[in-house]
């Protein structure tokens, strides 16, 4: 059996209700690995689209559930900009520039593995991916990194996040 907890209980064939409390463990450990090896990045939390905090890497749970609720605006105004095409759509990401760090944030998917949260629509919750790096982080690199933590989280997703031709996220 691999130390991985991401590599457990994944093909098993156990009913999703059963095991959305390995799978959360699953995801928190990837999370966790993401911001311990991710060059720059200090923080990252997982947060479901109406801003309550589901998974973060050993963030201070006051300062977490503020990220979370902060992060959720951030994605939501930015998926109700009106773009050149005159259509409203959800940003692939977007960054922050601050003095004291970068923030980044991203789609994550909708997943089941959240079925007890408060939000949950039919024991589903859409997520959001926050990241918080470096002012020297290299963006590529964190961004990069963020796409491929999305497709580890794929597994536990029941609409993942869609990678594109060339990495880009839809």
């Amino acid at each position: 059996m691999s130390t991985d907890p991401a590599m457990n209980n994944v093909t098993d064939g156990t009913p999703a209700s059963a095991t959305t409390s390995g799978q959360r463990d699953s995801m928190a450990w990837l999370l966790r690995q993401f911001a311990s090896e991710t060059p720059g990045v200090t923080h990252a939390v997982l947060l479901s689209r109406d801003g309550l905090r589901l998974l973060d890497s050993d963030v201070d749970k006051d300062w977490a559930d503020e990220l979370s609720a902060a992060f959720s605006g951030v994605a939501s105004l930015a998926a109700n900009i009106t773009g050149p095409s005159h259509k409203k759509r959800p940003a692939r990401q977007v960054i922050i520039e601050r003095d004291d760090c970068l923030f980044f944030v991203q789609s994550a998917g909708r997943s089941a593995a959240f079925d007890t949260h408060p939000g949950a629509e039919r024991g589903e919750v859409d997520t959001i991916l926050a990241v918080i790096a470096t002012r020297d982080a290299d963006v590529g690199t964190v961004g990069f990194e963020m796409g491929r933590l999305v497709q580890k989280f794929a597994p536990y997703m029941l609409i993942p996040v869609r990678v594109g031709t060339g990495g880009e996220v839809r």
